[in-house]
């Protein structure tokens, strides 16, 4: 539940989507979000392969947003980076001899996909357009 991948991808597209036709280096990037720039390298690996950032190597390279920030909902930026549930990870071995410890994780999972399915509708609703407007 500790993870920022979420809060990094965000941050990065609306760096990109304020600058629009700029490559944006992972130095710079970094350097916003105060993190190690191969982290910002890999996450724009992922949007990359998402198809929502372009980017070129070389002393003139950098990212800019390859589609219109209006294409790009925050569910889909959730989906891409997401490594576990919201309400995180079950035990791996309760008790299976507990009354509890036997049917807890089955009963979890089922908690824990209504809540994933109820923040992917409430992002659904939300474009990366709508996020950076914020910000001007």
């Amino acid at each position: 539940m500790s993870n920022t991948r979420f809060a990094t991808a965000i941050h990065i597209l609306t760096l990109l989507a304020k600058a629009p036709g700029e490559w944006l280096s992972s130095d710079w990037i970094a350097g916003s979000i105060q993190i190690n720039p191969a982290i910002i390298r890999k996450e724009l690996g992922v949007l990359q392969d998402r198809g929502w950032v372009i980017s070129k190597k070389g002393k003139e390279g950098g990212s800019m947003l390859g589609v219109p920030s209006s294409e790009i909902s925050l569910a889909d930026v959730y989906h891409a980076v997401k490594s576990s549930h919201v309400l995180g990870k079950k035990n791996q071995n309760p008790n299976p001899k507990c009354p509890v410890g036997k049917l807890v994780n089955g009963q979890l999972e089922q908690l824990f996909i209504e809540t994933d399915e109820l923040l992917y509708a409430a992002l659904s609703h939300r474009t990366l357009e709508n996020f950076v407007q914020q910000f001007e």
